[in-house]
Parts: structure tokens; sequence; C-alpha cells
């Protein structure tokens, strides 16, 4: 109760609404060069694997190099965090984009298997690895970056509009691509279209480094230096011997993350049109509904927890994503006109994907929260990011309800990982203490 009243008390300055917009601004256009490959994945197997290859083959591995940014992502993510939590918040935060922006605008100029073989995927697979090495450092660091802005009693809605950014990458790129697939034919793209959205990609990165420009350092990081209260050893030491409980939460809820990020909305319009035969105009314009109301959704579900605590919000939009999940599956095998109302339904469960960096920025003390966060998180993205989609794609080979399956199954555990954690007032408790040495 006494949380409410103080949020309610406080009100956004104008220097507060400018620091979260450009963050949340700079993430979205971040976020878009990262997963636009993904809306290209069946004109990128075609052009850059054999074509004596199945279909389905060429899906797998294009999906396979896809999977690789995420494999990548702990070595950017460990490097950033060390420096961001020795020589500060923003400017890790503004590197990262500048790392991204590079190998986007050069893959909008790789050649084809075509014309150099093997060599063509072998680029790619280049490509997005350093693609991961950027984007290990964007997403814990834009948590950690508006976690330490925002005021007590904030903390949940500072993070879910951060994450909405970062949905509205997703967003943008499904605009794009639906762009491109409504101006230009299949054959005009294949033959040359497709690289366009990177392209525009490229442009995107630059723009968000301009942006960041504008942000200042976080409170908490300057008063560590005021005080010095730096880690004065490695803070990946410091996490690794000190806080095994809330990695192991991190972790657990970063799985859950990535189901529903990846499945639900990244991978579910690929797998619907090859499942299900269903028409990708109609497809992309679930999705598009689907991920507006996913961008929607975190900034609600995070303004939820400020008011009535994690455990209390978790449970019912953890099981909604369950049964959205369910009901978006079966309704495109028996219910192909409800398609459009039931991603929009999935999306909104899925923007419980925000309750995993509210816990992660809570559980880890300033002096090592951006490398106990980046650690955790990237880890768990390499693992279970790397491996959801070569998994996902080969049991829906096997059975149409498998990405059901899996959902459900990893929802479960991260509703666990939430319930075990302390409790919402303890982790408040421990947020608002603005430093805390190790």
């Amino acid at each position: 109760m006494q949380t409410t009243s103080v949020q309610s008390s406080q009100r956004l300055t104008i220097p507060e609404l400018r620091t979260l917009s450009l963050a949340s601004l700079g993430g979205a256009l971040e976020f878009y060069d990262f997963i636009i490959f993904v809306f290209f994945t069946t004109v990128i197997g075609k052009l850059f694997f054999s074509a004596s290859l199945p279909d389905w083959v060429r899906q797998v591995q294009t999906f396979g190099i896809f999977a690789a940014g995420y494999l990548a992502r702990p070595l950017g993510g460990i490097v950033m965090a060390h420096f961001g939590d020795t020589r500060g918040r923003k400017r890790m935060f503004t590197l990262s984009v500048l790392l991204m922006a590079i190998p986007t605008l050069l893959i909008a100029f790789l050649p084809t298997y075509k014309s150099i073989g093997i060599a063509a995927p072998l680029l790619l697979l280049v490509m997005r690895v350093m693609q991961g090495i950027a984007i290990g450092g964007e997403a814990p660091g834009g948590w950690v970056f508006v976690a330490e802005h925002a005021r007590q009693g904030q903390v949940g809605f500072a993070v879910g509009l951060l994450t909405s950014g970062l949905t509205c990458g997703i967003l943008l790129g499904s605009l794009v691509a639906a762009g491109v697939n409504t101006a230009f034919s299949q054959a005009q793209i294949a033959g040359g279209f497709w690289r366009v959205p990177f392209l525009i990609g490229g442009a995107f990165g630059f723009i968000a480094m301009l942006l960041r420009r504008w942000l200042e350092e976080t409170p908490v990081f300057e008063e560590m230096l005021r005080r010095a209260a730096i880690s004065r050893e490695l803070p990946l030491r410091t996490v690794l011997r000190s806080y095994g409980r809330a990695i192991t939460i991190s972790v657990l809820t970063t799985w859950m993350l990535t189901a529903a990020i990846l499945v639900v909305v990244l991978m579910t319009p690929s797998l619907l049109q090859n499942l299900f035969r269903l028409a990708p105009h109609d497809v992309q314009l679930a999705n598009l509904a689907g991920t507006a109301a996913l961008c929607l959704s975190t900034v609600a579900i995070g303004v939820a927890t400020d008011r009535f605590g994690i455990r209390r919000v978790a449970i019912p939009v953890l099981l909604l994503l369950i049964a959205a999940t369910y009901g978006l599956y079966i309704g495109a095998e028996r219910l192909p006109s409800a398609l459009l109302p039931l991603y929009v339904l999935a999306g909104i469960g899925a923007g419980s994907a925000v309750l995993t960096p509210i816990v992660m920025v809570r559980a880890f003390p300033p002096a090592v929260r951006f490398t106990g966060v980046s650690f955790s998180y990237n880890i768990a993205y390499a693992v279970f990011g790397g491996v959801t989609p070569l998994l996902v794609s080969w049991l829906a080979h096997l059975n149409r309800l498998s990405p059901a399956h899996y959902i459900a199954a990893v929802t479960i555990l991260g509703l666990l990982a939430i319930l075990a954690a302390p409790t919402a007032a303890v982790l408040d408790e421990k947020f608002s203490k603005k430093v805390e040495t190790v």
C-alpha cells in the first residue's frame, strides 16, 4: 500500500521521460537489426543453401544460423558488462549499437550460394555471430540503465517501457517485412529486394547510436563512483561466488522469456505457413497484431508488478500465455478465420516476458548488477535461445502442437522460479538501496 501511494505521488519529470523514451527508441532500432533476419528465413534458406536440400532441412539450417547469434551473446555480454560495472552503463549501452549496425549493413551486401557456394552461409554465420556479440550487451545494459534511472515504485514501469521498445523492434521488423512482401513479388524479393530491410537496419543502428549520445549516466553508478563503491575484484567472480540463487532464478526465467519471444512471436509465422499451409498475408497480419499487443502488454504488466507485486501478476499472465499458445495452434488447424484475435491473445500472454528483467535487476546489487544480469541472461539465451529454434522446428515436423507443448513446459518452470524468488517486498527493499558494496 505504501509503495502505491509513493508511486502515485511521483510523476515523471521531462528529463526522466526523455531518458526512458530515448533508451526505448534506441532499443527498438537495435533489436530490429537483430531479428529482421528471422522474417526472411524462407528466402534466405533458398539463397544461401543448396537447392538440392529438402525445404524443411534448409529451414532448420537457416534457423541454425539465426540461433548462432544467441550462442555468441555471452562473449559480448560478459565483456561489456564488466566495463559497464567498472567504467559506466552509458558507454557500453552506446557501444552495443555501433557493434550491431556494422554487421547488419554488411549482410545486405553478402553474395549468395549461387555465387560463391558454401562460403555464402559461412559469411552469413560470421555476421550473425557479430550481431550476437553486440546484442549481448544491449538488453541487459538497457534494463539496468532504465531501472537505475527509475524511482522507487516505478521499476516495473521503466523496465516494461524499455522491454516494449525492444519488442517494438520486432513489430518494426514485421512491418518492414510485410511492406517488402506487399510491394514486391517473391521472385523480386529473391532477386535482391530481400537486402532492403538489412540496409534499413544499418541506418537504424547509426541513428540509435546518435540518439544515445543524449543520455546521461545513471544516478546509481554516479553514486558508486562518489563513494568508491566500484567492485574491487572482477565483477563476474563476485557474481559466481556470492549470487548462485539469483543466477539460477535468472536463468530459468530467461528460458521462459526465450520461449515466449522466439516461439510465439518470431518462429510461429513460418511454422504456421509450413505446418498448416496458411496464406502468408494472413499470417503476417495476425503476427503484426500479436506483436503490437506484446508491445502494449509489456508496459501494462510492468506497471501491474509495481502495484500488485511480481508473484500476483505472474500466475495469471503466465497461465494466459500457455492457454493462448495452445489456442493459437489449435485454431490455426481448426479455425483459421480466427487467427488474428488468437494471435492477439498470444501476444498479450507473451508480454509476460517482462517479468524476467524485473526479477533480474532486483536480484543483484548495484556494484555487480550489470554483470549479474548480463551473465545470467546471456548464458541462458545462448543455451536455450540457440537450441529452441532447432528443437522446436524438429519437434513441429513430428507433431503440429509441439511448439505449444514446449511453451507450456518452459513457462511452468519459469513460474516456479518466480515463486521461489524473494518476495516482491524483499526485492523492492534490496533494490531501493542505491549502493551495496561487495
